[in-house]
């Protein structure tokens, strides 16, 4: 597989994630709506729109299999494990399609020269660039 498929991948991943739980499975099927998809824009409606590609380029054949994984990725309490999932599709679809490769990178916005995306999800999550300690959850003691 392509470095240019898995950074594509993973640049979508948080968009896509955003989409799962905002949407939950109906994200495959869901009309647009202009007033909420103008709220969540960056995010779940930016997520939306690639999930819905691939479910287009899919064709007949391949659209039960891709319910049933983004089915089993909305009802999964793992944030992990859905952005494993969907990143799974979502490289597969690319590596078997350079046409949605070229609108799905269409979608996505251009990273700045220079600068590090770093993506945290789901509740009590934290992310940076560099963490020395991080402690998260009720009834911890500071140590050092």
């Amino acid at each position: 597989m392509s470095t240019e498929i898995v950074q594509q991948a993973e640049q979508a991943i948080p968009y896509l994630s955003a989409a799962l739980t905002t949407y939950g499975a109906a994200v495959l099927h869901r009309a647009e709506d202009a007033a909420l998809d103008a709220a969540v824009e960056g995010t779940a409606g930016l997520g939306q729109r690639i999930l819905q590609l691939v479910w287009r380029r899919r064709g007949e054949e391949g659209r039960p299999e891709l319910e049933r994984v983004v089915g089993e990725a909305a009802d999964e309490q793992s944030d992990a494990y859905t952005a494993a999932v969907l990143g799974r599709v979502l490289r597969q679809a690319l590596q078997d399609d350079p046409e949605l490769r070229r609108e799905v990178a269409a979608l996505l916005p251009a990273p700045a020269a220079g600068t590090v995306n770093v993506t945290a999800a789901g509740e009590r999550s934290i992310a940076g660039q560099h963490i020395g300690t991080a402690i998260t959850g009720d009834g911890h003691t500071r140590w050092l």
